[in-house]
């Protein structure tokens, strides 16, 4: 029996949509669609196996769940493939045991009803392992130079576009602490960003051009931590942030330049952190357990990242989970602000 609800050509195509604006800018119009369609081709027949399946009975929403897994990974190992300048002839065999890989590991773990997490770190794992087996395959058949395999196995987009995030909220915040701290002046008055949007070159009023800047910051992140961080504000430059966050041409009025200068000047003026230890990560992690249970923690960390789950999991059993302590600190920090 066909499931119910589960439209997986239009969820397959709204997927591809959503991955085409995640795109690297440097990959060219092949490379852009070679991803789009090996994220469309997979979400699509994976969706089609599931929509007509008579044996697992999976409902709506764990074939979505499969579904989006699969064309996630689609679009990080295949932007891996592209990225580690492997010959494009043996793209299509790699993914397509990628692919086969989760959804034989995601339909049985489902089939098992394991908990969520534990799912997504068993196909993590499977996925990892079956791209670098499949490099070193090439290498076996002598297709591909052992220099070739080395740097194409250390590929990982998923690992790049999580620490891209976290560098983000990282200057966003570095960016609240120094507008809570009086960094940027409160008493100016500020020019209206529905009227005129914002001035090209850089003038008298500095404030304006960084208000501007965090607004464009503020929209790769998630709303939640937006707000925030808007609360650390004066109500008036929290206003000024949303109106420009709302401006659809906000892009094409600052000059990228004066914004990289802007985020630049920000970073430099705060203090930096020092003696971030592994110790130190994972007390910090345990001091915030003593205010939230574990079902509190899932329900902070449930729209993160597993390898975020996992550093914060191993933390409170007073292990540290190979991360990059400046990644640890934010998250760190996210939780304590959470709690």
């Amino acid at each position: 029996m066909a499931i119910e609800g589960f439209d997986y050509k239009a969820f397959a195509q709204n997927l591809t949509q959503q991955a085409l604006e995640l795109v690297p800018q440097e990959f060219n119009n092949v490379q852009k669609q070679y991803v789009a369609n090996t994220l469309l081709n997979f979400s699509t027949v994976a969706g089609e196996a599931l929509y007509n399946d008579t044996e697992l009975h999976f409902n709506a929403d764990t074939a979505v769940m499969i579904t989006q897994i699969i064309a996630e990974w689609s679009f990080h190992k295949s932007v891996d493939l592209i990225r580690s300048g492997i010959p494009q002839q043996y793209w299509d065999p790699i993914m397509q045991k990628i692919a086969f890989t989760i959804f034989e590991v995601a339909k049985q773990a489902f089939r098992q009803n394991l908990p969520q997490d534990q799912i997504l770190q068993l196909i993590e794992h499977h996925v990892r392992k079956t791209y670098v087996e499949s490099i070193a395959e090439l290498k076996a058949k002598n297709l591909i130079t052992e220099e070739l395999q080395e740097r194409a196995s250390k590929m990982s987009n998923i690992d790049d576009m999580m620490q891209q995030a976290a560098a983000q909220e990282q200057a966003a915040q570095q960016a609240a602490a120094q507008q809570a701290a009086g960094g940027v002046p409160h008493g100016q008055a500020l020019p209206q960003p529905a009227q005129g949007g914002v001035p090209q070159q850089q003038g008298t009023q500095p404030k304006i051009f960084k208000l501007a800047t965090l607004a464009m910051l503020f929209r790769q992140m998630k709303a939640d931590k937006v707000q925030t961080i808007l609360n650390k504000f004066q109500p008036d430059d929290a206003a000024s942030v949303i109106r420009f966050m709302e401006m659809d041409d906000l892009g094409d009025k600052v000059d990228p330049r004066l914004a990289l200068n802007c985020l630049q000047e920000i970073k430099m003026s705060m203090p930096k952190t020092k003696d971030i230890t592994p110790s130190k990560l994972i007390q910090r992690i345990q001091n915030i357990s003593q205010y939230v249970d574990r079902a509190q923690m899932e329900q902070i960390l449930k729209l993160e990242r597993q390898r975020v789950k996992r550093f914060v999991f191993n933390a409170l059993e007073g292990e540290f989970y190979e991360i990059a302590p400046r990644i640890g600190n934010i998250i760190a920090s996210h939780i304590e602000d959470s709690v």
